[in-house]
């Protein structure tokens, strides 16, 4: 029993450890995936040799994904010393075992050696009070015979457990010394990394108060998109009541099917498709502190991603078409209601649907807009929202982009 309960722990945590690391090995290839993307967005940047924010913004994503690749190595490193030592305590347990088997046998061994005259096992047997004694007698050299050979058998199968288990551990120490490598590696690009967001600092240190400008404009855009965004909402659920003649209170009052497609995108968190099938976040929800600005903000109502010039824009779910308007700063603006949930897609260049249009999950709805400027970036800002409450995309995409 206790034997049992000993390779039910050491099984199970092992099983377990094999999953975790492949789901840790997944997420660094992601995050080297993320890195080589946003190394050809830098580079399209560098096209015009001029100091960049958005650069900036996109060696800080780097950065980050550079931090958690090192951070998954870490973890790796943290499971195979788990395995390590589970590893050692078995082979502890083994080479005991096995010491106490050879033992057992090297005493049956010696006895099987004293009574090996058959005429005395013969004797034994007829010296027997009676047949149920002598049937007991014959039983008892059967059963030790097969207890020999049980434990013969027991040291052959802990041997080649135990070489199994030494072999295992080997490869186990040189995968931990070819991550520690990794993590070398891995620390030596980030300083390098870091080098370069320092220079680009640097550069743009000059241009402070230009910056501080432009994030004023841009703030003041973002609030009269918020409010227009609002606007449209409390439209469309002015329209949602009175369609259904019932009171409006400011909420989407929903048809059955709407309630059951709000439903399924609620289940859907966590698992929805990118609205670009390639890209990288430089900007995230809420308010943070600036990059490098000394004491300023930033606020964003939903994330902003970097992508490629000529990028499509696409619905993260099926739904209807609320509006689509123009606004300077963030260009054409698609909002798609998913029953009481939208999604708002925003700095468009080109748009291919309508007002009232169904669309599909992943369907495309227009072109994100290159800047001309000396940024010359592809962003399209994202948002979320549940009825007047914004929400954060993050929450809400899959966390790996599914082309």
């Amino acid at each position: 029993m206790k034997k049992k309960l000993l390779l039910i722990l050491i099984v199970y945590p092992l099983a377990l450890l094999s999953q975790s690391r492949q789901d840790l090995e997944k997420k660094r290839l992601e995050n080297e995936a993320e890195i080589r993307y946003t190394n050809e967005l830098i580079l399209s940047t560098e096209k015009n040799k001029k100091a960049s924010y958005n650069k900036l913004l996109l060696i800080d994503s780097k950065i980050s994904n550079r931090k958690e690749i090192i951070n998954s190595i870490e973890k790796e490193l943290e499971f195979i010393n788990s395995n390590i030592i589970i590893n050692e305590e078995l082979i502890e347990t083994l080479t005991t075992d096995l010491e106490k088997l050879k033992e057992e046998y090297a005493r049956i061994v010696y006895y099987s050696y004293l009574s090996r005259n058959k005429a005395t096992k013969i004797m034994f047997v007829l010296a027997s009070e009676n047949f149920n004694v002598a049937f007991k007698r014959i039983k008892y050299y059967k059963q030790y015979s097969d207890y020999r050979k049980k434990q013969a058998l027991s040291i052959v199968n802990t041997k080649t457990k135990l070489s199994n288990e030494l072999a295992n551990l080997e490869l186990l120490k040189q995968e931990k010394y070819n991550l520690l490598d990794d993590k070398k590696l891995e620390n030596k690009k980030l300083l390098s990394e870091k080098q370069q967001k320092d220079k680009e600092v640097k550069l743009l240190s000059g241009k402070e108060k230009e910056l501080k400008k432009k994030l004023k404009i841009q703030y003041d855009l973002s609030e009269k998109l918020k409010k227009e965004i609002q606007r449209i909402i409390e439209e469309e659920a002015k329209k949602a009541a009175e369609l259904l003649k019932k009171k409006n209170n400011g909420l989407f009052q929903m048809t059955p099917d709407e309630m059951k497609l709000a439903d399924v995108f609620q289940k859907n968190q966590n698992k929805l498709p990118w609205p670009t099938a390639y890209g990288t976040i430089t900007g995230f929800y809420g308010e943070q502190p600036h990059p490098f600005l000394s004491g300023i903000k930033i606020r964003n109502d939903g994330i902003d991603i970097s992508t490629n010039e000529g990028a499509i824009a696409r619905s993260v779910y099926e739904g209807t078409v609320t509006s689509v308007f123009f606004m300077l700063g963030f260009h054409k603006t698609v909002i798609i209601r998913h029953g009481n949930y939208c999604t708002v897609y925003s700095n468009l260049k080109e748009v291919f649907v309508k007002q009232g249009d169904k669309v599909t999950t992943k369907q495309n709805i227009g072109v994100v807009y290159t800047e001309s400027d000396s940024d010359h970036k592809t962003v399209l800002q994202f948002q979320i929202w549940k009825e007047k409450e914004k929400l954060n995309p993050v929450d809400w995409l899959a966390k790996v982009k599914n082309g």
